[in-house]
């Protein structure tokens, strides 16, 4: 909850309170008509300065212009019957603002849902000066310089390998799990994570044009991206709420003067009045404006929570109308995380299968602890039991391999089939 939030909040609570004690010693007169003014203007300051702003620039129909005109309209009928009845003024006010509290606070979760999953934006970039490295703002390093990025770093601009070798984690950008091996000659994108090796890149963008800078972008973009309805609701409110305005002048003028020049009846002024602005009220559009888009940027804050990048809200309208869906990607309809299923090893006279078994999984997770490489993660929780790291040296991580150390003082191989075939095993 931001600053503006907190205190609209501090405001409503306030009015509420205020109401009720006003309400309880119940005044008369002056003192009663004084504290519901400041009650109202606690509440409603800020709606009566966006409705005056709104007047001057000449954007005078809008949501803030009906709920000043309506809620001055029931003071003024207040005091011009004299009953005292000021409460519903207040209420009107109140309950607006609370909505609006609540669309505030439902934006801005969903803005930090979408924060949350697009966390691939880099802080900072290691580049190459003078022999050694500075850390500076990946938006300072031009197109053809050096960066070094240390293993668990982000990649902060798209680039070529100059030297190294590691494996990366792109599921931020592609929603795939399994880890990407790259090697010099390679291109790399930003937003990516280096898992193990260190590597030099050559730029090959700037900041502002890196891969990561332009899917945030399109996620910042996002609510431009309207809907059929989000589009026809705006259009609609332009048309709709002048009309509702000048009907409900024409309810206040109209049948008074029929009533007095016409029929020689009392016009009743105050009765038209009071249901000219009960009409004004019941016939604002606010909801219906603020319930369709907040809806669909809701929807995206939702889903964004749940790991699903939707860049628009025409995309929800018409995923609405599709019927099949084919995928067919890692990560997507299942959790893109390894698991160890089957465990097979040479066959030894001397010991049980189930404590083979059991002596190759913890080997394999003994030397895999030093990596963070999913695989190796799988490993250790299929192991599931503490591990005794110190009976593990030489370690060495070969990106897109796999790891060659020493167990008990044994030389170790754990990798894919390319390590093998490079160890000649």
């Amino acid at each position: 909850m931001d600053k503006e939030q907190k205190t609209k909040l501090i405001r409503i609570l306030i009015t509420i309170l205020l109401t009720a004690v006003v309400t309880w010693i119940d005044p008369a007169g002056w003192p009663r008509l004084a504290a519901f003014i400041i009650i109202y203007l606690i509440i409603g300051y800020d709606i009566l300065a966006e409705a005056v702003e709104g007047i001057v620039h000449g954007e005078v129909f809008d949501e803030d212009f009906l709920m000043a005109v309506a809620t001055i309209g029931a003071f003024a009928l207040a005091i011009y019957e004299g009953s005292g009845d000021y409460l519903e003024a207040i209420a009107v006010m109140l309950f607006f603002q609370i909505g609006e509290f609540f669309e505030s606070y439902a934006v801005d979760k969903s803005r930090k849902d979408i924060g949350d999953l697009m966390d691939i934006r880099p802080d900072y970039a290691n580049l190459e000066k003078d022999g050694g490295t500075v850390r500076v703002n990946p938006a300072d390093v031009a197109v053809g310089q050096t960066i070094v990025v240390q293993p668990g770093e982000k990649i902060p601009l798209d680039g070529e390998i100059i030297e190294g070798d590691s494996t990366i984690d792109t599921a931020a950008l592609t929603g795939e799990s399994l880890p990407r091996d790259v090697e010099p000659g390679m291109a790399v994108t930003s937003g990516c994570v280096n898992m193990t090796g260190v590597l030099r890149i050559r730029t090959s963008k700037l900041f502002g044009e890196s891969t990561a800078s332009k899917v945030l972008a399109l996620v910042e973009e996002s609510s431009e991206h309207k809907a059929r309805s989000e589009a026809f609701i705006t259009r609609f409110a332009r048309v709709y709420t002048p009309i509702v305005c000048y009907l409900a002048l024409a309810l206040f003028v109209i049948p008074p003067l029929v009533r007095m020049l016409f029929l020689g009846m009392d016009p009743g002024w105050s009765t038209w009045l009071y249901r000219s602005l009960i009409f004004l009220v019941i016939s604002c559009p606010c909801a219906l404006v603020i319930s369709i888009p907040l809806s669909f940027f809701a929807g995206i804050g939702g889903a964004s929570r749940e790991g699903i990048l939707v860049k628009g809200a025409n995309l929800f309208e018409t995923l609405s109308k599709v019927r099949t869906v084919v995928m067919d990607k890692t990560g997507t309809l299942t959790l893109g995380v390894f698991e160890v299923n089957a465990l097979h090893s040479p066959e030894d006279e001397d010991i049980s299968d189930e404590e083979r078994r059991a002596k190759l999984i913890e080997l394999a997770a003994t030397v895999e602890s030093f990596s963070n490489h999913p695989i190796s993660k799988s490993l250790k929780k299929a192991y599931g039991k503490d591990i005794d790291s110190g009976r593990v040296t030489d370690v060495k991580e070969i990106g897109g391999y796999g790891i060659t150390a020493k167990y008990d003082g044994k030389s170790v191989a754990l990798g894919n089939e390319k390590l093998m075939r490079k160890l000649g095993v």
